[in-house]
């Protein structure tokens, strides 16, 4: 059930973005909000639950480690065997991935398939339950309505009346990448490169996180019409241009599969906060409109920026969750029996603890019997079949956690008997395998010295030829090389120039990604007039 209030949290490692929000009728308010970096998250939490007043307040937190599957389904499915079906689709998936399907609790939303019309797309999510409940024990005591994966919640923020196709590319920890069509969730992209990669660079320079999350916010990207870059906006840039350059790369191949329908690029997240990241965007992107994601709902005041929303953008959407905002189903929360008591059957026991008699006992509870008595004889009825009432509770749960209890030792008992006899078998083969291994030895250690001997011959030989051949496939345009020596056995130094800084950080990227040489570093670059000269070292792989 939606509340009217709800405090949203955003949490990864090191930082909590937190954000208060209001509902009333169908305007969206946001009371408070920050960021707080953290040691000890328990603590953290609590702290903001207390400076936020949230002590009562329903509380909705990010799902973390999530995972996406996709099955396409026929459309004319009753729900009954669509559910069957989406079971059936992902216990296959982890027969086939070795994972065992009973530890994660799973979600999913349906949407129209775009390539066949008689079928349908099923968006799968799944959490894992261990996760899930450490997130519950973060927040014990207080009053935690809902668990939801950002990738879902993040587009809460846009206006839904403008019915555009776009991509929300949420630059966090990791980076999540939400494909809207036709006004729905149709994809979500997760990539392992986001802001945790460079901020964790540029910690390593300045030791404090804070810091390195304030200079990324008060960095900024000169395109090719930019200015002078300074030698310390350069060194920071060197870190988190790269982070960037890989997230671009996934946005372009998304956007060549959508051909024709985005229209549009929303960026978001601790990277949105970097100055000029939407005109990179637009730079490398070209036709398809980029910018900062700012949510709908809210205008530009004296004393707050719309900056300011922007960096807890991933909280809001959060805490609009909470109060039933967005796509449904997303809850990864399930009730407990505290949550499934109803409303009238409510004590305040706080009160009840300062009372001193038993006629004041009857006056804590929410209903009224409506029967003309004394307030002795109302506050007695009111206890006697408050307490009825409980037992009953108490007792038709305890006959089905009991039942439930029995049929998980059942399975476990089926699982350990399974597992015991998998042992045996991977013991027998063990056995086997010893008894080969000594007959094989010999033979693989011959042909390694033979094989090295031939490598080291061939690699001589053809190192410097092949990697002038690697590095004209992938310079960039504005790039010159000036020389390129091989100052010890595999070591080489490349001398590179560019008018263009950023087309320098590309080459340096791509040689990283390529391999092109391991362990790759550059020099921060010298400016001459307008050429920018760098110098790149690593080994011949």
């Amino acid at each position: 059930m939606a509340s009217t209030s709800c405090l949203g949290l955003y949490v990864e490692e090191n930082i909590i973005k937190y954000a208060k929000v209001s509902k009333e009728h169908d305007v969206i308010k946001v009371e408070s909000f920050g960021i707080k970096f953290y040691e000890k998250i328990g603590d953290a939490i609590k702290q903001l639950i207390q400076e936020t007043y949230s002590q009562k307040t329903p509380i909705s937190i990010n799902l973390s480690e999530e995972m996406y599957n996709y099955f396409d389904m026929f459309a004319l499915l009753t729900k009954s065997d669509l559910q069957k079906a989406i079971k059936t689709e992902f216990e296959s998936f982890c027969a086939e991935k070795g994972y065992n399907p009973n530890v994660f609790e799973n979600r999913y939303a349906v949407v129209e398939n775009q390539d066949d019309k008689d079928k349908i797309k099923v968006i799968h999510i799944s959490g894992s339950k261990m996760e899930i409940n450490k997130k519950i024990q973060q927040i014990e005591g207080y009053k935690l309505t809902n668990i939801s994966p950002i990738a879902m919640s993040i587009p809460n923020l846009i206006d839904t009346k403008q019915e555009e196709d776009c991509l929300i590319v949420n630059i966090e920890d990791n980076t999540r990448i939400t494909t809207i069509l036709d006004n729905q969730i149709y994809n979500v992209d997760i990539i392992e490169e986001g802001s945790r990669e460079f901020l964790d660079k540029i910690n390593m320079k300045e030791n404090s996180y804070s810091n390195s999350y304030e200079i990324c916010k008060n960095t900024t990207i000169y395109t090719s019409e930019g200015k002078e870059l300074q030698e310390e906006q350069s060194s920071y840039l060197e870190d988190i241009m790269p982070t960037l350059y890989s997230v671009v790369g996934k946005v372009k191949e998304i956007i060549t599969d959508n051909v024709d329908k985005i229209k549009k690029v929303y960026i978001t997240g601790t990277a949105a906060l970097i100055n000029n990241i939407d005109l990179y965007f637009q730079e490398l992107l070209g036709n398809v409109d980029c910018e900062i994601l700012k949510p709908y709902f809210v205008q530009n005041t004296k004393d707050i920026s719309i900056k300011d929303y922007v960096e807890v953008n991933s909280a809001i959407s959060i805490g609009l969750m909470g109060l039933g905002e967005g796509i449904s189903g997303m809850n990864f929360k399930n009730q407990t029996l505290k949550d499934k008591l109803p409303d009238w059957l409510t004590i305040d026991t706080n009160a009840a603890k300062e009372s001193k008699n038993m006629k004041k006992l009857g006056e804590f509870f929410t209903w009224d019997l409506g029967q003309k008595l004394d307030r002795i004889e109302v506050g007695m009825t009111r206890t006697a079949v408050a307490f009825f009432l409980l037992v009953i509770i108490y007792s038709g749960f305890s006959g089905l956690l009991a039942d439930q209890m029995k049929k998980k030792q059942e399975q476990a008992n089926d699982s350990i008997i399974s597992t015991n006899k998998q042992i045996d078998f991977a013991n027998s083969d063990s056995e086997k395998i010893k008894t080969r291994i000594s007959n094989y030895t010999n033979m693989i250690r011959n042909l390694e010295e033979a094989n090295d001997k031939i490598t080291d011959r061939n690699k001589t030989r053809n190192a410097i030829p092949n990697l002038l051949n690697q590095i004209m496939m992938v310079i960039p345009e504005h790039v010159q090389l000036t020389s390129i020596e091989n100052t010890t056995d595999t070591h080489i130094v490349i001398s590179a120039q560019s008018d263009k800084y950023e087309q320098l950080g590309i080459f340096v990227s791509k040689i990283k990604a390529d391999v092109i040489l391991a362990n790759t570093i550059a020099t921060s670059g010298q400016k001459d007039s307008n050429v920018v000269s760098i110098k790149i070292e690593g080994e011949l792989p």
